[in-house]
């Protein structure tokens, strides 16, 4: 069974940085051969993916996000990250790491970890 847990959330003004870790406990070989995503959820709306990496490193990301977040992973750590710049008020949300399709679409497999809180606010 894989569990996450991500860190890295936080309150930030508008226009600055963040970066998220998303540690991954369970089979290294589950993760190393598994598409990666982070998914994110505001108030009042659903979860959604915005971006994602394959198990070869290849990156794709939701309009909303493109040319501001960086997603990454380090197989030997067992952890993806996003790096968040450039942030607006729309990006607060709770920000979850999971599995993604290879194509990079909403496809989550594991059990969902507690996220953590990204608020952009002046």
């Amino acid at each position: 069974q894989v569990q996450l847990v991500e860190s890295g959330g936080g309150l930030v003004q508008p226009g600055g940085s963040l970066r998220l870790s998303c540690a991954t406990s369970g089979s290294s070989a589950n993760f190393r051969f598994s598409a990666m995503g982070w998914y994110r959820q505001a108030p009042g709306k659903q979860r959604e993916l915005v971006a994602s990496i394959t198990s070869s490193g290849s990156t794709a990301y939701a309009d909303s996000v493109k040319g501001r977040f960086t997603i990454s992973r380090d197989n030997a750590k067992i952890t993806v990250y996003l790096q968040m710049i450039s942030l607006k008020t729309e990006d607060t949300a709770v920000y979850y790491c999971n599995t993604a399709s290879p194509s990079g679409s909403y496809q989550p497999y594991w059990s969902w970890g507690q996220g953590t809180q990204v608020t952009v606010s002046s």
